[in-house]
């Protein structure tokens, strides 16, 4: 039975034309429409809240200057996590703590949803300065998504307080009230910045959102906390609130920075360790990187969700660790050539050293099962099998090598390699080829722990 499914695909490989090395892609070529839209339409509020905010003069210029103060240094501290997420709690706490300020030190205040984009985009645009100098970040993006999210929520707020629709509103009611448009205002950042990501990169939506989504429970909940207290802080003691209560936010700032300098280390003891079997001589130069970077966008083109694809990349870079125990290296490194039970006894060594050093089982699960068939494989597993075939078919076997490896792949599907797998590997492929999406960015191997010559770093 499997023979004759050989058989089968090994026909329509050949019938095959040789231009289709890759599935048509169903609409995720994108051209960003969606990046278009929502920088014009953050420009266009941006402008509207500007204009009106000179016509009719600034309301309550010293609450405005602390805001823009607070807003303006959270903006400088802005970082980028070991994610690539920008972080700029402060700023973000500061800004929606105005969006949502009904009183200052017991008197009603006066301005409306135009001064509050207006000092908002003035304090972001000058923090963030340094970073478009130093072209750090995606600053275009970011505040985008801040002139944005903060136009909500004043939106939601200003009117009913300006109009007295909240003086019945006190006590717990008027704080649930705040608690409820602060997480309606993150859940909305959280969605365009899942859009913006699918615009840009052509990775599955709903992946992207639970990412974003997850990442909420931390440095998003200090956010929305901190942005609640300053507002209801102010209205009882004034503008002396804001610098108190920007403290804790400060040093879990700093405690996110620590941690995410942590696993940048560790992300560089893991390119360490993966660079030795090069170092011995055991498998090319650069063959990890290029592997793990194959499979953390064939992982992304799945819809592996975050921890996921730390997992896969963290297996696609010691996959050949099991190498180092071989008396004789493999010719090139090659072990997708050798017979199927040297495979497993060498990614059993590979596990077997993996989990010697620490890292999570998972990571050695994987190692440990690349070489079984893929039908008892778990997901990480088949497409660090399929992308290590590729690599090792593909990178000396001239211009027509990768075209030849796919179809080697797909043929293989009987047993070795699920066939969505292969097929995704084929859309990540074209999709580079023509640079219609962009290349996944991968911190751990072209950012932090090696360089794009297979270098670390």
């Amino acid at each position: 039975m499997a023979s004759r499914r050989h058989r089968r695909r090994r026909r329509a490989a050949r019938k095959r034309p040789a231009t289709e090395h890759a599935p048509a892609c169903g609409g995720r070529l994108v051209s960003h429409p969606f990046v278009t839209l929502v920088h014009g339409s953050a420009a266009l509020v941006a402008a509207t809240c500007l204009a009106h905010t000179l016509w009719h003069g600034l309301t309550e210029p010293a609450a405005a200057l602390a805001i823009g103060l607070l807003v303006a240094v959270g903006e400088l501290s802005r970082w980028r996590g070991a994610e690539g997420r920008e972080r700029a709690p402060l700023g973000a706490a500061g800004a929606l703590a105005y969006a949502l300020l009904g009183a200052n030190g017991g008197e009603p205040t006066r301005h409306g949803v135009a001064q509050v984009v207006t000092v908002v985009v003035a304090a972001a645009l000058a923090g963030c300065v340094p970073h478009v100098a130093r072209e750090h970040g995606s600053t275009a993006d970011h505040l985008a998504r801040r002139v944005l999210t903060v136009a909500f929520a004043a939106v939601c707020f200003q009117p009913l307080y300006n109009r007295g629709a909240l003086r019945e509103w006190n006590g717990p009611a008027y704080v649930l009230l705040l608690v409820a448009l602060l997480v309606l205002a993150v859940l909305c950042d959280a969605v365009l910045a899942a859009v913006l990501a699918r615009s840009r990169t052509g990775w599955p939506f709903c992946p992207l959102l639970r990412d974003e989504l997850r990442a909420l429970l931390g440095i998003g909940s200090a956010v929305c906390a901190t942005g609640v207290v300053m507002s209801l802080a102010v209205a009882v003691v004034g503008l002396w609130a804001l610098p108190v209560f920007s403290l804790p936010l400060l040093l879990t700032q700093l405690s996110f920075r620590r941690y995410a300098a942590v696993r940048a280390t560790y992300r560089q003891t893991i390119a360490s360790l993966a660079r030795a079997t090069e170092i011995a001589g055991y498998t090319p130069a650069g063959h990890a990187r290029r592997v793990a970077e194959l499979s953390r966008a064939v992982g992304r083109e799945l819809g592996l969700s975050g921890p996921e694809l730390t997992v896969l990349e963290y297996a696609a870079l010691m996959h050949d660790i099991g190498q180092l125990s071989l008396v004789d290296p493999v010719p090139a490194g090659a072990t997708a050539a050798l017979p199927a039970e040297e495979q497993r006894r060498i990614a059993l060594l590979g596990g077997a050293v993996v989990r010697q050093t620490g890292v999570d089982a998972q990571v050695a699960v994987v190692v440990e099962r690349q070489a079984d068939p893929y039908r008892d494989q778990p997901v990480s597993a088949r497409i660090v099998r399929a992308v290590n075939a590729y690599e090792e078919k593909a990178r000396d076997a001239g211009p027509g090598g990768p075209l030849r490896a796919l179809e080697e792949l797909r043929l293989g599907t009987a047993r070795d390699y699920q066939p969505e797998v292969v097929e995704s590997l084929a859309r990540v492929l074209l999709n580079q080829r023509s640079g219609a999406v962009p290349r996944a960015p991968y911190e751990a191997c072209s950012v932090q722990g090696w360089g794009r010559d297979g270098q670390a770093v």
